[in-house]
């Protein structure tokens, strides 16, 4: 069979034959479908919703399947047998470290945690009321200053070295940003411990010598970070990718991705549904509530996904998540809400009709809450993780021959022809 399409212009009559490969047609292969006076046929897709725009191997998700693997492994074996340093390796170099790799990778991140003392001095400059992102944003894009190197992306030692200083320095920069809101003094990365364990000591350390996190919360943080650390072409990851295909370093283009990810949209879907069960308030008004989603009058907040049409893989794994981590901090009367919510849904066929399911940020927010971070933080715990995901996309495209600086046509609905 020819993997090929034929397509007839009914205006002309005339047929084309285009090939079709990894079931994509080449867009450019439209322009030659044309009629006089007028440019070729291009395509109309807003928000990019059926337009493949590179090439990757780093994540694969089936949505009609509920499946999520990064670099071929399923999410699930990820997340009940590793690290997130060791998962970050693997979207960074394709493979998961042997023993000797992995404690080189730890050594290397671990030795570059520290900033230097003019970024935290930027994050003393900020207003005491900024949004933790604006300001992580800010010192992200500031990084560039310091390391100027990085734009030389076409010598594989640096694109390694600036790969490892912002998986180091991201989860300082979030804590920097978190202690600056509260107007506490800032607490200096220790060597001693986990990246996980560490970054929760710098979010929380006070007077006590040496803080301890209770185990059972480090290994809930490292779940969700491995949880959240790619997901194929996002809004977020595309911002990264678009950014980088003008030729920018990675400290850029991952400040790019940081300012997609503060859309309400992207990653503060977590906090919406916080708010939906401080709204709903007790597990008695769940009926009216529910029927008020039918209605049209309320929306269910962290169900249904653009891309999965089935239980979001991840969804499974915070869940069980929530329990380990409501241990330690006591339960949260909101979980019953929310298992309720899942319950109704699993089972109404209104909501299995339009396959809304549960998804990565339904489940979330409770843990982060757990915590004790404030909202204004969910979306900063997001992107510290999505760091590894969106530097290893940052290295597929600036290595990709295929990649151009990105040029969207338009369809131009202005005047024309007019004069002064």
């Amino acid at each position: 069979m020819s993997e090929t399409l034929t397509i007839t212009d009914n205006r002309t009559g005339q047929s084309y034959e285009v090939p079709i490969t990894d079931n994509t047609i080449n867009a450019v292969d439209l322009r030659q479908i044309s009629v006089p006076d007028q440019p070729g046929l291009s395509t109309y897709d807003p928000g990019l919703v059926n337009t493949s725009a590179c090439r990757s191997a780093v994540t694969y998700i089936d949505g009609d399947a509920g499946i999520l693997e990064y670099r071929g492994y399923p999410i699930e074996q990820l997340a009940e047998q590793c690290t997130y340093l060791e998962v970050a390796y693997l979207l960074i170099h394709g493979d998961l470290p042997n023993p000797e790799q992995l404690a080189a990778w730890e050594a290397s991140i671990t030795q570059r945690r520290f900033v230097h003392e003019n970024v935290k001095a930027l994050t003393e400059k900020t207003r005491h009321d900024a949004h933790p992102m604006a300001t992580m944003m800010a010192s992200v894009a500031g990084l560039h200053t310091f390391y100027p190197a990085g734009r030389r992306y076409d010598d594989p030692a640096s694109r390694d070295l600036q790969v490892r200083r912002l998986i180091a320095k991201m989860p300082t920069i979030a804590a920097y940003s978190y202690r600056h809101s509260l107007g506490l003094p800032y607490v200096y990365p220790l060597d001693t411990l986990s990246y996980t364990e560490n970054f929760l000591a710098m979010l929380f350390k006070m007077g006590e010598p040496r803080y301890k996190a209770d185990p059972r919360l480090v290994r809930a943080l490292e779940v969700l970070f491995i949880l959240h650390a790619d997901h194929e072409q996002n809004c977020s990851t595309t911002a990264v990718r678009t950014v980088a295909s003008a030729g920018n370093d990675p400290y850029t283009s991952i400040s790019a991705g940081i300012g997609a990810l503060f859309g309400p949209l992207h990653g503060g879907a977590n906090e919406a549904v916080l708010r939906m069960l401080d709204r709903i308030g007790d597990q008695s008004n769940i009926g009216s509530f529910i029927d008020g989603v039918k209605a049209g009058n309320e929306k269910l907040m962290g169900f249904g996904h653009r891309v999965y049409k089935n239980y979001d893989p991840r969804a499974r794994i915070i869940k069980d998540a929530c329990h380990d981590v409501f241990e330690v901090t006591g339960v949260n009367p909101k979980l019953e809400i929310a298992q309720e919510l899942e319950a109704i849904a699993l089972e109404d066929e209104y909501f299995k009709e339009r396959k809304l399911y549960p998804n990565v940020d339904f489940y979330s927010g409770l843990i982060y809450e757990a915590l004790g971070l404030p909202p204004e933080m969910f979306t900063v715990m997001f992107a510290i993780p999505r760091t590894s995901g969106w530097l290893s996309q940052w290295l597929e495209q600036v290595v990709d021959s295929e990649q151009k600086i990105a040029r969207p046509k338009q369809i131009y609905t202005g005047k024309r022809g007019r004069s002064l």
